[in-house]
């Protein structure tokens, strides 16, 4: 399968684009046919799925927040079901969880864990996003990612490739490291020292500093089923998804 055949959008992306019409609008415009999800789209799961249908998507990967979990885990795995979800991802730790020591980052694992266990018992996948936190290091040297995957072996992984190397790693050791864990990859780039500040120092795949060449043949040795573009902060919605999905189809 071709890269592009694996192709889908981070909706936090396009967030700034409203409404959410808009978004699906230009998404399909531009031949996209898949979605990944966020939390801020689930207050209207039968707009959404409506908008899904309408313009012929799918969305195989969604992220679940630990709130959302938390509050009820079997009523989000049910959300994502009517919403032909395959894999939920939780996307980070919530505001004030995010720079403990490695005895966090364990119990948070062992959370997970119990995520895990459910969702699957429910015919679902469970993974884990990462971003810069969990490269912080214990005194032997493992990071908190390391330890997060200690205490959940089962867990699947959606490699976000920026926020690898803003964490000081190395996303293709990091790849390989994993790499039978993988169910997805957030191709993302970053801009040069001192540009695009007024995108957080983000840019479009392929228009930034990231080795492509490089990243793709670590990529493709995992088991990665999805290749969702994301933009944090894009200050032009329709330039990125455009120049996105053109980095990605230019890749054999």
């Amino acid at each position: 399968m071709k890269p592009i055949d694996r192709l889908s959008f981070q909706l936090y992306s396009a967030r700034g684009l409203q409404p959410l019409e808009k978004q699906f609008e230009l998404l399909a415009s531009l031949g996209y046919k898949m979605v990944e999800l966020f939390g801020g789209l689930y207050a209207d799961p039968a707009k959404l799925r409506s908008l899904l249908d309408t313009h012929g998507m799918t969305a195989p990967t969604a992220h679940v927040g630990f709130d959302r979990l938390r509050a009820d885990v079997k009523a989000a795995i049910a959300l994502c079901k009517s919403l032909g979800v395959k894999t939920m991802l939780a996307p980070a730790p919530l505001m004030g969880e995010r720079d403990g020591d490695e005895a966090h980052w364990r119990k948070l694992g062992k959370e997970l864990a119990g995520y895990h266990k459910i969702v699957t018992g429910e015919g679902l996948s469970f993974g884990w996003h990462n971003h810069h936190w969990e490269y912080g290091k214990t005194a032997s040297g493992k990071t908190f990612l390391d330890c997060l995957f200690e205490e959940a072996p089962g867990l699947l992984w959606e490699a976000d490739l920026a926020w690898i190397v803003r964490g000081g790693a190395d996303p293709v050791a990091e790849l390989g490291k994993r790499k039978d864990q993988l169910i997805a990859v957030h191709i993302k780039d970053l801009a040069a020292a001192g540009q695009n500040a007024d995108e957080d120092g983000w840019a479009d795949p392929g228009h930034g500093v990231m080795d492509w060449t490089r990243l793709l043949a670590a990529i493709k040795a995992t088991t990665a089923e999805v290749y969702a573009v994301e933009h944090d902060k894009p200050n032009d919605v329709a330039r990125f998804a455009r120049r996105a999905r053109d980095t990605v189809a230019a890749w054999a």
